[in-house]
C-alpha cells in the first residue's frame, strides 16, 4: 500500500472508511471536495486548508506530524479529479 510509505498508519484510514460510510459525513466530504482541480491538489497551502476540514468533518484529531503526511501523500499523487484513471487508482490504493 502506497500510503503507508508516506507513514500514514493504517489504522487511521480504516477509521476514515468507516466514517465515510456515513451518508452525512460522505455528502460534506464531497461537498467540501466540489469544484476542486488538479492545481488545487498542487498547491500546498489549499491541501493543508483541504485535510484541516476534512478532518474537522470526521472529528478526526491529526498530529501535526499526521497532518503533514497526509499533506506529502496528496501532493506526490499529483491527482487530476476529472481524469477517471487516477480516480480508479486511488480507489484501488484505498478498498
Amino acid at each position: 500500500m502506497s500510503y503507508t510509505k508516506f507513514g500514514i498508519r493504517p489504522e487511521l484510514v480504516e477509521r476514515v472508511k468507516f466514517k465515510m460510510k456515513n451518508p452525512v459525513v460522505k455528502d460534506r466530504i464531497k461537498m467540501l471536495l466540489n469544484g476542486v482541480t488538479k492545481y488545487d491538489l498542487q498547491d500546498r497551502a489549499k491541501v493543508r486548508k483541504l485535510v484541516r476540514t476534512a478532518a474537522g468533518v470526521m472529528q478526526e484529531n491529526l498530529t501535526d506530524q499526521q497532518e503533514e503526511q497526509l499533506i506529502t501523500f496528496i501532493l506526490a499523487q499529483k491527482i487530476d479529479p476529472n481524469n477517471t484513471l487516477h480516480l480508479i487508482k486511488l480507489w484501488a490504493m484505498f478498498r
